[in-house]
């Protein structure tokens, strides 16, 4: 057993980042300031699209998005249980209803079938959450959109480094919103940013700093102008200097970041192929960022559940996660919208069996090797015995 505790996701930073970041306090731009334009510039490129807007949080992206796009009270949502509070949070921030729609079974992706029998006359907006680096089924989601004249979002925060069919994810002219905390693929510690079209962007960075009318940084540089008008109640939802140092040096050695989650994954993959366990898929239509690794355990198989299986790992120094306790089973969304866990049975089935195992590129192989030996230590001890047919 490991003498020291693994952490499930620990970030990736080397000595360029650090020399990177000690540039930036020396420069004397602290807030957002011209590495905070060079970082926004190079993700444009890295993703391909349109524009792109540097912010705190994917989800200062998400509510700046459905702000700009102009949702609000009487508009519904709709969007999966299997996400982060905040993908839903922001619809509730706006004043707009969300509307959830079970997973496929496979990739625990929104299922487009759901989607389509979410609709109602209120509905404005999808907001499709690329979990755990697997692309959704877009060209399905966004013919769903078309058709119905509603507004695609996609929340990439698990999705840095996906594609589909090719494309990478943000490339489009729809809102896009990334996440670059301190547990994914990128990291600027906190921080964001919302990819699309570049006059939707143009509102989008007002609304993201105050409602000013012009960049607040540019103020302060040589030739600036003191002047400024706020044009609309906007919010304080910029990234600053020192985080996009950070991101412009992760960017550089991105490449070499996903290589090793994609070796990781492989070794996970054949080391858990069992009766016992269900591994993630990775469709032939994408590139999978594999921001998580989500092992499920097959109903049945094992003589303890899920939360056993954790403490299990933790008696074993390893480090683990759940990603995500539904939506609809959280005591806020409970309680207002009258859920029970079998209002989506798929979201509900899949979490009762699901565990994160550390997944970064911070781990040696020995970490890996110590990761597969405890999950196989825990199968082979508590399998339940099987009578000879």
């Amino acid at each position: 057993m490991r003498e020291k505790f693994l952490s499930f996701s620990l970030p990736f930073v080397g000595q360029e980042e650090i020399d990177e970041v000690v540039e930036a306090l020396r420069s004397g731009w602290l807030t957002s300031g011209p590495r905070t334009r060079q970082f926004e510039q190079e993700f444009r490129q890295y993703t391909g699209s349109p524009g792109a807007l540097a912010l705190n949080s994917c989800t200062a992206g998400l509510h700046v998005a459905l702000k700009v796009l102009n949702i609000g009270p009487g508009d519904e949502v709709i969007t999966t249980p299997i996400t982060f509070a905040a993908s839903v949070n922001v619809i509730e921030h706006v004043g707009a209803t969300p509307v959830l729609a079970d997973v496929e079974p496979d990739t625990l992706n929104i299922d487009p079938v759901q989607v389509e029998k979410a609709i109602t006359p209120a509905t404005r907006a999808i907001i499709a959450v690329h979990y755990a680096g697997h692309p959704v089924e877009l060209n399905a989601i966004r013919n769903i959109a078309s058709q119905h004249r509603l507004h695609l979002i996609e929340d990439a925060a698990h999705a840095v480094g996906a594609e589909f069919h090719g494309e990478p994810i943000g490339c489009g002219d729809n809102f896009t919103a990334f996440s670059f905390y301190a547990t994914k693929n990128l990291t600027t510690g906190e921080g964001g940013m919302l990819t699309g079209n570049q006059e939707l962007l143009d509102r989008a960075r007002i609304v993201s700093l105050h409602g000013m009318n012009r960049e607040a940084w540019s103020r302060y540089a040589a030739g600036g102008k003191w002047a400024y008008d706020i044009v609309e109640p906007g919010f304080k939802y910029n990234m600053t200097d020192i985080q996009a140092a950070l991101g412009l040096q992760q960017l550089r050695r991105f490449s070499w970041m996903q290589e090793r989650r994609a070796q990781i994954v492989q070794q996970y993959n054949q080391a858990f192929q069992s009766a016992a366990f269900i591994t993630p898929v990775t469709r032939d239509s994408v590139r999978n960022a594999h921001h998580l690794y989500v092992l499920r355990i097959r109903e049945g198989e094992l003589s303890i559940d899920r939360n056993q299986f954790i403490d299990e790992m933790t008696a074993r120094n390893i480090g683990t996660s759940v990603h995500f306790i539904p939506i609809h089973m959280h005591s806020f969304y409970k309680n207002k919208y009258g859920y029970t866990p079998n209002s989506f049975p798929v979201a509900h089935g899949a979490f009762q069996q699901m565990l994160s195992l550390p997944l970064s590129p911070s781990m040696s192989d020995q970490d890996v090797c110590d990761v597969i030996e405890a999950v196989l230590d825990i199968r082979s001890k508590f399998a339940r015995r099987r009578m000879a047919a």
